[in-house]
């Protein structure tokens, strides 16, 4: 990966948003939103006479170097998330709106090399899929592995993040199906064969709507990511496999014997990996991959389940030799 192209490229990217801003009058993200449709429609949208024809001349010579840089996709991807990731700063993003690190959607990934076709079409579906980076992050490295019949869409009831995820898609020439609703509601998306999700955490509001699930609370509100979890086994093709972020003592909580019994009925649990502490500042903060087996097709309880926790990012090889007895344990227990 050419870091020096990255840089530059996000370098001028960023000046951009900076004329944009001042001349519309705008949020950060709203910014990185309107640089990014205009690099990818290759003019300036003006509106209300802003910005104005001195401007329009200094972002059209940006947007020339830009794409004299001839960026890789993931390089595309790598300077959009370094411009998000500023936003957050910028525009004092909330927390369940924040980007998933990169090291997450890698981990990712090498859990699916091993379990998808390469020579089968493979639906992968993110249920609060936010700007697509996670998403992204995931095919990208699936692709350079060699699987290129992947199928994208993704869920998110936030039009903002959506329009950041469907320009980021565009530049990166990568085809995704967005879908702009509560992903609690009934889906409109087909059966994934994949649910990925950093789910969203916290209490959601709407008690009607969540006691249609066996994971809602008996008293008050219902856990957004434990509804998000039983929608996504609702979701999946037999056999199929959900992948999730979630805080790592999820299973702590006071609700969590609802949520294994919904696990029970509806699949297998296949695995909790906790993420290295070092890639988190908070300890509270701190997150695990879940790994989820819908019933069906040659699924069956992994014997014995996958426990674990990451080696520091720091320790290469530490690393490298954990995801290799990964890789192992799923040739013996993961078929679909």
């Amino acid at each position: 990966m050419n870091i020096g192209k990255i840089e530059q490229g996000l370098k001028l990217f960023l000046k951009s948003i900076d004329i944009l801003q001042q001349a519309l009058d705008s949020s950060f993200i709203d910014a990185v939103i309107e640089s990014g449709d205009n690099l990818n429609d290759g003019k300036i949208l003006v509106e209300n006479g802003q910005p104005s024809q001195s401007k329009q001349i200094e972002l059209t010579a940006i947007y020339d170097e830009i794409s004299q840089l001839n960026l890789k996709r993931e390089q595309k991807r790598q300077l959009l998330q370094f411009a998000l990731l500023k936003a957050e700063q910028v525009d004092k993003i909330q927390t369940n709106h924040q980007l998933t690190p990169d090291v997450s959607g890698i981990l990712i990934s090498s859990l699916l090399q091993n379990f998808l076709n390469k020579s089968q079409p493979s639906l992968i579906l993110d249920l609060a899929v936010g700007t697509g980076n996670l998403l992204f992050t995931v095919a990208n490295n699936l692709e350079k592995a060699g699987f290129k019949k992947l199928e994208l869409s993704g869920i998110d009831n936030d039009d903002t993040l959506l329009a950041v995820a469907s320009m980021s898609a565009h530049w990166q020439k990568t085809t995704v199906e967005l879908f702009h609703q509560d992903a609690v509601e009934p889906l409109v998306t087909r059966k994934a064969d994949v649910v990925i999700s950093d789910l969203p955490v916290g209490y959601y509001p709407l008690d009607k709507r969540a006691a249609n699930f066996v994971v809602h609370a008996a008293k008050g509100h219902s856990f957004t990511h434990f509804l998000l979890i039983e929608q996504a086994m609702l979701q999946l093709k037999p056999g199929g496999l959900g992948v999730f972020l979630i805080p790592k003592d999820v299973f702590k909580t006071t609700q969590s014997n609802q949520l294994l019994s919904m696990i029970q009925e509806n699949g297998y649990f296949q695995g909790l990996l906790n993420l290295p502490s070092d890639l988190f500042t908070d300890e509270k903060a701190q997150k695990a991959i879940l790994l989820l087996q819908k019933k069906g097709k040659q699924a069956h309880q992994a014997e014995p389940v996958l426990i674990g926790e990451f080696p520091s990012v720091k320790e290469h090889q530490e690393v490298a030799d954990f995801i290799q007895q990964i890789k192992q344990w799923q040739k013996e227990n993961l078929d679909y």
